[in-house]
């Protein structure tokens, strides 16, 4: 089952659950407005290129539509569709004022100059500039693009309509960043494991975790989870996997990790087949990398008592069948990934406000936040008698619902 097959499973299970009539059912499930356009620039060497970007605008009941833009060469417009929507629940989960929405160019960044880079960033954003804004949809960074994507999107965009440092989330400091935004989504899995395992009278300290990618989020995880006593055995990347049973010193091995690009060779810990990384024997396990990685094929396999989703979508419906009939508890990952949105949130306040935040504050505002997500999540899996995937989806899909009645839909 792809991702959108997935997304749209769990929304009418929610919406069931919830009882919401049919036809407000099929308007939240459509998106809001779906953008396809060209992108032509001039390449160094002076031929002409096309890609082709795109922007999905899923909802904006609750707010502006919030999401990441990714350059990847394969975009596959169903997971883009089902990301958006993803998001759209995922900010209602946290209770933040935003809609959903996701979007990018077709290209592979790996293969273009900084400069063409820049081009084709500015192209995009001369395209669809009227269609985002500061209180219409805040673009952020995803796959294949970063903080200073985000720095030309906010250039272009303000030669339009001013100088409009919150038209996008995940800048650099310097442009209106917020402090603690790169350690957000990493910090947020930390909080979300914490709240999960007090709740069943454990804390990190003593655990032992596997964690899958190595990049910006489960790299962070695995520091800030060290930090709290926890014992990183397994981890893996694009280049490989490697194992210590007695833990992993994260701080060797994030010092590597820069100097080397990947995990693989690090004389801390021994390889192991990065196949065999999800079924490594753990008490919690990591997801951090891609979708689809847990399925019927493995789930069997897998020895963690808990599944923390830090990834978008990293079980499949076949898999969360099996794994909840063996007692595996699975953090959804639109709850467990959401520090990252969070804290984009808090910067957009700053920069609304013009007033920068500490570090401490960013992070003691994010504990608040994942704390009180955690709590309503599990309300509604008291009220509807539901796991807490469908928990999270009931809460984010009840809020959007409210808010689309409160406004007058159907009028």
């Amino acid at each position: 089952m792809n991702a959108l097959a997935a997304t749209n499973r769990n929304f009418r299970l929610a919406s069931r659950l919830l009882g919401l009539d049919s036809k407000l059912e099929k308007s939240l499930l459509i998106p809001f407005r779906e953008i396809k356009v060209e992108c032509t620039i001039p390449k160094d060497d002076g031929t002409i290129a096309s890609f082709v970007g795109f922007r999905v605008q899923h909802d904006n009941a609750r707010g502006p539509m919030k999401g990441g833009i990714r350059y990847h060469p394969e975009v596959e417009p169903d997971e883009v569709n089902a990301l958006a929507q993803l998001m759209t629940w995922k900010t209602a989960v946290a209770n933040i004022p935003y809609g959903g929405a996701k979007g990018g160019i077709g290209c592979d960044p790996s293969k273009l100059s900084i400069s063409e880079l820049e081009r084709l960033t500015r192209v995009f954003t001369q395209k669809i500039h009227d269609l985002i804004g500061i209180h219409t949809d805040v673009p952020a960074p995803d796959m294949g693009t970063g903080p200073q994507t985000m720095a030309w999107i906010l250039d272009e965009y303000s030669k339009f309509h001013g100088y409009s440092p919150a038209v996008v989330t995940g800048k650099p400091i310097d442009l209106g960043g917020s402090l603690g935004r790169d350690a957000a989504t990493g910090r947020g899995v930390m909080f979300g494991t914490e709240a999960l395992l007090n709740e069943h009278g454990k804390s990190i300290s003593g655990q032992r975790f596997v964690i899958q990618g190595f990049g910006n989020v489960g790299s962070w995880a695995a520091k800030l989870i060290s930090e709290q006593g926890g014992k990183i055995v397994a981890v893996s990347d694009i280049t490989g996997a490697i194992k210590n049973k007695d833990g992993i010193d994260i701080e060797s091995l994030l010092n590597y990790t820069k100097e080397h690009r990947g995990v693989k060779g690090f004389d801390g810990a021994h390889p192991i087949d990065a196949n065999s990384i999800l079924v490594e024997d753990c008490d919690i396990l990591i997801p951090a990398a891609l979708g689809g990685v847990i399925n019927r094929e493995n789930a069997n396999e897998i020895k963690a008592k808990f599944i923390i989703e830090a990834a978008n979508h990293p079980t499949d419906p076949d898999a969360d069948e099996i794994l909840s009939k063996k007692g595996v508890v699975i953090l959804p990952d639109i709850y467990a990934n959401s520090g990252g949105v969070t804290v984009s949130y808090f910067e957009w306040v700053q920069n609304i406000q013009g007033f920068m935040w500490e570090e401490e504050k960013v992070n003691d505002e994010l504990k608040t936040y994942m704390n009180r997500g955690f709590k309503d999540m599990k309300e509604m899996c008291k009220t509807h008698s539901c796991d807490l995937r469908m928990g999270a989806f009931t809460l984010g899909v009840n809020r959007v619902a409210r808010a689309t009645v409160l406004r007058g839909w159907g009028a």
